[in-house]
């Protein structure tokens, strides 16, 4: 009698605990570069009061522009390991591409267990309206927790 490995597998993800990810967060804020052009970039920031380590980010947008689905290539960022209220420059993002889903998948160790978390900012939602105080960069931005 065979067995379904699609079966096995789903029985298996049921099984498996995945901890929540908590006091961590993805943030956009504008800055101005080297020679005063204003440019958004992605941070990644550990809230937590521990280091975590071998940080991992893919970052993709997707969606629908001017009536034509779009995808932009994905990207890996590593960003080692992060201290304590810290933050980690993952990436510039261009602000044509706000009217995508910006996606940034987040992966982590704290000691030996590993965590990660989808942070997905929606079409037009990087504008002034959302702006908050962003904490360790000491800057306004918008900030998925």
């Amino acid at each position: 009698m065979a067995i379904s490995l699609f079966l096995i597998s789903e029985k298996m993800k049921k099984d498996i605990q995945l901890p929540e990810v908590t006091e961590i967060a993805v943030a956009v804020v504008q800055e101005t570069n080297d020679v005063g052009e204003e440019n958004w970039y992605a941070y990644f920031l550990n809230l937590k009061n521990v280091t975590v380590t071998n940080v991992l980010v893919t970052s993709r947008g997707y969606g629908t522009l001017d009536g034509e689905e779009i995808k932009t290539s994905t990207l890996r960022h590593f960003l080692e390991d992060v201290p304590s209220m810290r933050s980690a420059k993952i990436e510039l993002i261009m602000e044509n591409v706000f009217g995508l889903s910006n996606e940034y998948w987040v992966s982590f160790y704290i000691g030996k267990t590993i965590y990660d978390k989808k942070y997905i900012f929606l079409p037009e939602s990087i504008i002034k309206d959302n702006f908050t105080h962003i904490p360790i960069l000491e800057k306004q931005g918008v900030m998925i927790r």
